[in-house]
């Protein structure tokens, strides 16, 4: 019971971090180049349109519950264990949402298999 409790947590962390991820890159994405906001409405204006992009706060939410989520896990194992998974499984994950939420061009057969084999082998 208490490795399907672990792998649990360690699973919802690895969705959160990648959702909060995914999120931020779409929120930077749409609100443009910063220096240029900066430079042409001001300081407050920049930090307003950042606080205001709903995928900012979306992805802000997630990655602070998968935060959360890790020191669950680290209470429920061993760091040897949670870290690496956490890792190279949320490498993947965001890797599979950038591809399909984002549209973004990714070469399947080199990060995500080289991940895969790094993980399994």
């Amino acid at each position: 019971m208490n490795w399907l409790r672990l792998w649990t947590a360690i699973g919802v962390l690895v969705l959160a971090s990648s959702a909060g991820d995914v999120m931020l890159s779409a929120a930077m994405k749409r609100i443009g180049d910063l220096d240029a906001i900066r430079s042409r409405d001001g300081l407050l204006a920049m930090i307003g349109r950042v606080v205001r992009e709903k995928f900012f706060l979306l992805g802000l939410a997630c990655l602070s519950f998968s935060f959360f989520c890790l020191l669950t896990a680290l209470s429920w194992g061993d760091v040897s264990l949670v870290a690496p998974a956490s890792a190279s499984l949320t490498f993947i994950c965001s890797v599979i949402l950038a591809k399909f939420a984002l549209k973004e061009r990714v070469a399947a057969h080199g990060a995500v298999l080289d991940e895969l084999v790094r993980l399994c082998g």
